[in-house]
């Protein structure tokens, strides 16, 4: 099979799908890979080290999307690369489509077969290939919280420590999964109040065993997120309903009830943000202000440590991208269960449940089409 790796084009998107390790085991595995010139200088990978691990090196995107029969990519395509999308071609990368009907549309008109990262479910369960990006994401959200609420940046001039005499700041956390878990971690590694909501009890009780007298554990109920937004310096949206579109648990009067210059982190707004004031924003102006609270939404946090993240991301997505390419989509679906709830769009038509909850689509179960 030909595996495509073209560069990410998304603002200030410096990972990329592969890393020459990666791109020698499908070499390896008798695999032919193309690579953009230049697709991993972001990440700190030379063309000369992919052409060293076997690649074959292309001038545009456009010669690697249309000689390749997998296309490996970070980011979901933006309306630019919607032109090289064709029948039957498999393109496996995060594509987060229950937050964007034109892309969910351009996938079923093409034909394209699109797995998503993100819905991927693990052999022992848990989602392996979203899990990296949430750790990073997770503790890149506290980072930049904490400097946002400093005032030359417009935020309340808190810092999440305190210092002897001074109380600390308090940081909410918005879900208790892996983004909320690593968001704990930095928190209170600052030494900062942490309260965490979630509707789970057992990850509740979870959080309270590894975070002993450390944080605060609230059942995520209407009352309990208004109380804790009253007293928040800094909260961070970090609920995730697999493949679905992220429910509103901060709805913009709730904004009133927090201190002027406190600061929002909504992780999830890649599907859709769980504060109902968020909206996509970018590495170039990744701030706004609503009712006086200032809002980071940064839909691709994680490209901001390049490095890190695409060698993270990889080691999660190599060996189901092996699979694909051995044995296809069809073959590698059926020998992978976990890899089938991957599969998002499939021949025009739309195999994710939660997509075609979201968007209002035609759901069809892929199991009846190949």
């Amino acid at each position: 099979m030909i595996i495509g790796l073209p560069k990410e084009i998304k603002n200030n998107e410096f990972r990329v799908g592969l890393t020459p390790g990666a791109v020698s085991a499908f070499v390896q595995a008798g695999h032919q890979v193309l690579v953009e010139r230049a697709a991993g200088t972001g990440s700190g990978f030379s063309d000369r080290e992919y052409q060293e691990a076997g690649a074959h090196i292309r001038d545009s995107a456009g010669d690697v999307w249309s000689e390749s029969d997998l296309i490996v990519k970070v980011k979901e395509p933006v309306e630019s690369e919607y032109r090289y999308f064709r029948r039957d071609q498999i393109l496996y990368t995060y594509l987060h489509l229950a937050a964007d009907g034109p892309l969910t549309r351009a996938l079923l008109d093409s034909g394209v077969k699109a797995i998503a990262y993100e819905t991927i479910v693990g052999r022992n369960g848990g989602l392996p290939c979203l899990a990296p990006m949430s750790e990073i994401a997770g503790r890149m959200a506290v980072q930049e919280g904490a400097k946002y609420l400093e005032k030359t940046y417009g935020g309340r001039g808190i810092l999440l420590s305190g210092v002897p005499g001074v109380e600390r700041g308090n940081v909410v956390i918005l879900g208790g999964g892996n983004v909320g878990t690593n968001a704990c971690k930095i928190a209170t590694g600052m030494g900062a109040n942490v309260t965490v909501l979630d509707v789970n009890g057992q990850r509740l009780a979870y959080l309270d065993d590894i975070f002993p007298r450390q944080i605060t554990t609230l059942y995520a109920t209407r009352d309990n997120i208004r109380r804790a937004l009253a007293q928040a310096d800094l909260v961070i949206g970090a609920v995730l309903l697999p493949g679905r579109a992220t429910p509103k648990l901060v709805l913009r009067e709730d904004l009133a009830l927090m201190r002027p210059g406190a600061v929002v982190v909504d992780v999830a707004v890649d599907q859709g943000g769980c504060i109902a004031t968020s909206h996509p924003t970018t590495h170039d102006a990744p701030t706004f202000v609503v009712d006086g609270i200032l809002h980071y939404c940064v839909a691709n946090m994680p490209g901001a440590v390049a490095r890190t993240s695409t060698m993270a991301l990889v080691n999660a997505t190599l060996p189901y991208g092996l699979e694909l390419a051995a044995q296809g989509v069809e073959g590698a679906c059926r020998a992978d269960r976990g890899l089938l709830a991957g599969l998002n769009c499939y021949g025009g038509h739309c195999t994710c449940s939660g997509v075609a909850e979201a968007l209002n689509l035609k759901y069809v179960d892929p199991t009846g089409l190949f």
